[in-house]
């Protein structure tokens, strides 16, 4: 039994309504969780592992691609909830996870924030708190690229820097399935930087879109557009 679901959950953040795609491998043995949404996300989370039959208790793992608030926001109630969970990123993201070193994306919020007109500072800021906001948990486990680890049939590890320096997607290598977190998004079709405003090194992002590229998936899950069958 070898399964990846897709979740899809839709959200509110000020005015806007969105879609976020956590994914669950599910194997014999395993059931890990990538990625698990903003802060205040885990009931969504609940719900729609219920939807698809699944029971967040019956998780092993949670991995998280980045250290981005809208990835690892519901992480720390998640691993309260369900302490025995595991927690894994790349060993470059981990220590701003755990709370260690500062979010870079905070760091660059509040470098914005100098620079926004007038009528945008109050949101600026409302972001800068919601950064400030999110709790960091203890990982687990640290990985690097090329790592495999035997879920669902073998999964291996993919370093994807530039969105942030620590970046990581997964590859289902039997199924040919990428999972690409924030490193890619679909659009009109072709696969593209996802949310390129905000990559931390934009060469870096580009050389990992062609990285994951060069895989020649059959599916393409992305956290930000969902399912692209190339």
């Amino acid at each position: 039994m070898n399964r990846i679901i897709v979740l899809n959950i839709k959200f509110k953040f000020d005015k806007s309504e969105g879609v976020v795609h956590p994914v669950v491998l599910l194997d014999d043995k395993n059931m890990v969780l990538i990625d698990c949404g903003y802060t205040g996300f885990l009931p969504a989370i609940e719900r729609a592992m219920e939807e698809n039959n699944l029971n967040c208790g019956n998780l092993t793992h949670v991995l998280i691609t980045h250290q981005d608030h809208d990835h690892m926001g519901a992480l720390s109630d998640l691993k309260k909830k369900y302490p025995h969970i595991q927690v894994i990123a790349s060993k470059r993201e981990s220590a701003y996870i755990s709370g260690k070193i500062k979010s870079l994306r905070l760091e660059q919020a509040e470098k914005m924030q100098t620079n926004l007109p007038e009528e945008q500072k109050p949101f600026g800021l409302a972001f800068c708190n919601i950064l400030k906001n999110v709790q960091p948990v203890k990982v687990d486990l640290e990985v690097s690229d090329g790592d495999v680890f035997d879920w669902c049939g073998g999964c291996t590890i993919i370093g994807t820097p530039g969105h942030t320096p620590g970046h990581i997607s997964v590859y289902v290598n039997q199924k040919q399935v990428m999972i690409t977190g924030d490193a890619a998004t679909p659009e009109k079709g072709e696969l593209v930087i996802c949310n390129p405003q905000y990559a931390l090194d934009i060469k870096e992002a580009g050389e990992s879109l062609r990285k994951i590229m060069t895989y020649g998936a059959k599916e393409i899950i992305c956290y930000h557009g969902g399912i692209l069958m190339p």
